[in-house]
């Protein structure tokens, strides 16, 4: 019943549904997000942008559990010296460790890595940073994807996708950055 009534609101249900999706309720968020592009052709970035900052901020709950108790969690299934390593390796590549599975459709099991974003202390502001991107990188493919196969979405590819692109490369790159000079601060603050 939630579901349908949330689809009901256009955007602002897709966001919705991503926040839903992403906290608790797993739904099939590809093929929801592909009827609406479908459906509104043009408005195709705008889609991805609201279900990819939705994902995000439902992201956040796993991410918060994780933070708050899950190290006790991990380690009661796994001993001390792997959880040592998996967070030095977490902590090294922390942003791409988040940012890669938010781009990867399911199976990929997506939570937990959300999950030990939080378990490992990773900044909310990176943390946030990274699904938005990775969501917006997935999404868009499907996008084009759905806008190719269609009749006409030649015509629209070629008027939107090409900035929808840029702007995605120019997240990243601006997250690449951030996480690039802050791992610098902190191999300067070690030595």
């Amino acid at each position: 019943m939630l579901l349908p009534g949330l689809l009901k609101m256009g955007l602002a249900g897709v966001a919705l549904v991503a926040v839903l999706d992403s906290s608790s309720i797993p739904v099939p968020m590809d093929l929801i997000l592909a009827g609406f592009i479908w459906a509104n052709k043009s408005q195709f970035w705008l889609y991805c942008l609201l279900a990819a900052v939705g994902s995000a901020a439902g992201g956040l709950l796993p991410y918060g559990l994780g933070r708050a108790g899950g190290e006790l969690f991990l380690l009661k299934r796994i001993d001390r010296q792997r959880f040592e390593a998996m967070r030095d390796r977490f902590e090294r590549q922390e942003f791409l460790a988040v940012m890669i599975p938010s781009m990867l459709p399911p199976p990929t099991p997506w939570k937990i890595f959300i999950f030990g974003a939080g378990v490992f202390k990773m900044h909310v502001v990176a943390f946030v940073l990274a699904v938005l991107c990775g969501r917006m990188v997935r999404w868009l493919v499907l996008s084009l994807l759905v806008l190719k196969l269609g009749p006409g979405a030649v015509d629209l590819v070629a008027h939107h996708a090409l900035r929808a692109m840029l702007i995605v490369l120019g997240l990243a790159v601006a997250g690449f950055a951030w996480w690039w000079v802050r791992r610098r601060k902190k191999e300067r603050a070690k030595s």
